[in-house]
């Protein structure tokens, strides 16, 4: 017999392309995990894996992994149209947030959900936008919160905000004049690495894809800012990094003439059984926010 706790630990299998991880993320041990998919594999009559230096797939498994994921989305969106039918949003709440947005946002939207929603059980997870619309389309997030507009017509855009770019230089340059977009594009401007959204924002306001001296591609705003400070270049963050994370480095921060700015927001899948009780959510994060 097949049950949907194999199908579970299979698609972590699947994901993860190891047991290890696997069985840390489905909090079960390995021995226990390779376990479950030799019975599934058994019940099915053939096998799901190959087995060797590298672990892969079989075409059997390929095909049977998106008829599983299929299935357990649609098991997952039963427990939610039984949550839709009360009147506030309690249980699990699966939440996504770019990191150019969690460490900024969060403790003030955590706080604000716990007095809303007290019966909530929040589950943070912190990734890139591509990533983030990937999980969200697959069921395995509920909402999550980006950069507007992802322009994709099978989600709910509700905006939260509206913020600008500072630009961020080395204290010795204090006095100088700020840059607009064509000096910047002759500067090292050090910028996110490639998948978040930032980058390309602002690569967008200097008007080019990418700068020929560029020095760093970093994978946090806190990297870039203390690069900035050890006279490595310049940088632009979002508004709301600032008191962050320019608490303890030795730089400037500065304006633009005309300031770039992005609208962040929060989407769900327009599909979703607790679209209703999203929207609410997405009020209650908006008045964090402010």
């Amino acid at each position: 017999m097949i049950t949907l706790k194999q199908l579970r630990y299979f698609d972590a299998l699947a994901r993860q392309g190891h047991f290890g991880r696997a069985a840390e993320v489905s909090a079960i041990s390995q021995p226990a995990l390779s376990m479950q998919i030799r019975e599934l594999e058994e019940a099915l009559g053939a096998p799901l894996l190959e087995r060797g230096r590298q672990m892969r797939l079989t075409a059997f498994g390929e095909e049977f992994l998106a008829k599983a994921q299929a299935i357990l989305r649609q098991v997952d969106e039963l427990s939610d149209l039984a949550r839709a039918a009360r009147e506030r949003l309690v249980g699990r709440l699966r939440l996504g947030v770019i990191p150019t947005v969690a460490p900024y946002l969060l403790p003030r939207i955590v706080g604000r959900l716990t007095e809303t929603h007290p019966d909530l059980d929040l589950h943070i997870r912190e990734t890139v936008t591509p990533k983030l619309l990937a999980e969200l389309e697959e069921g395995r997030l509920d909402t999550a919160i980006v950069a507007l507009p992802v322009s994709e017509p099978s989600f709910i855009e509700a905006p939260l905000f509206t913020e600008s770019f500072v630009f961020v230089r080395p204290l010795a340059d204090a006095l100088l004049p700020v840059p607009g977009p064509e000096a910047l594009r002759e500067m090292r401007l050090l910028l996110l690495e490639e998948g978040h959204c930032f980058r390309d924002q602002a690569l967008s306001f200097c008007r080019m894809e990418r700068s020929p001296r560029e020095l760093l591609d970093g994978s946090s705003l806190s990297t870039l800012v203390q690069m900035v400070g050890a006279g490595l270049g310049v940088t632009l963050i979002p508004e709301m990094a600032v008191p962050v994370e320019t608490r303890s480095a030795r730089v400037d921060i500065a304006r633009f003439a005309v300031e770039p700015k992005r609208t962040i927001g929060m989407i769900w899948r327009r599909a979703s059984p607790l679209a209703r009780q999203l929207g609410e959510i997405s009020e209650a994060v908006r008045a964090a926010a402010q």
